[in-house]
């Protein structure tokens, strides 16, 4: 995304792109959006692409048409923290919103978001979260010291492994890290 692009000239270039089309929902947009102080622009808008699989655009997550709701609202709340730094507690508020997150907070703020949890959990109490086993649309691989979710195929992630990037904090990255050493979970009947 070009800087300098007001949130109506961002909104008419995904038009004219073709990445939001009639049926998109557009939503309000939040009164304190992610990491626009990071270059990334304010989500404002609920992107929707065809199939089965989420695509990331720029640092932005859009959700697969034929994902259950739940799926698209995980999507859309941690778009709203990407980029957002880290911080070791961060996300661990009883209403969810913070300025920084850590893992356990960006998996649970996902979550949250798509209705499947109802208060923050750290690593270790997200072992026992959901049903164990990879789910068709969410899983979370958690152990005692870190934990990050894939939804919809793509993974959210505070670590930067295997993400050439190397940036640190919630962000959206290539499924390029070993599984090792994880437990296991997900959400029951996702």
């Amino acid at each position: 995304m070009a800087r300098g692009v007001g949130l109506i000239g961002w909104l008419a270039m995904l038009v004219t792109v073709g990445l939001v089309g009639a049926g998109s929902a557009v939503a309000q947009a939040p009164a304190a959006t992610g990491g626009t102080q990071y270059g990334v622009p304010p989500v404002a808008f609920q992107p929707v692409v065809p199939g089965a699989v989420a695509t990331l655009v720029g640092a932005i997550a859009h959700a697969p048409q034929d994902a259950p709701e739940p799926v698209k609202q995980a999507i859309w709340a941690a778009n709203r923290i990407v980029a957002l730094p880290y911080r070791l507690g961060g996300g661990h508020k009883l209403e969810f919103e913070d300025t920084a997150y850590d893992c356990s907070g960006t998996v649970s703020y996902a979550l949250h978001g798509a209705g499947l949890l109802a208060r923050p959990r750290d690593s270790s109490s997200l072992m026992r979260w959901g049903a164990a086993g990879a789910g068709r649309w969410i899983t979370v691989y958690t152990n005692p010291g870190h934990a990050y979710v894939v939804i919809a195929g793509l993974r959210l992630d505070t670590s930067a492994a295997g993400d050439p990037s190397g940036a640190k904090g919630p962000r959206w990255r290539p499924n390029l890290r070993s599984t090792r050493g994880y437990k296991v979970r997900h959400p029951v009947g996702l």
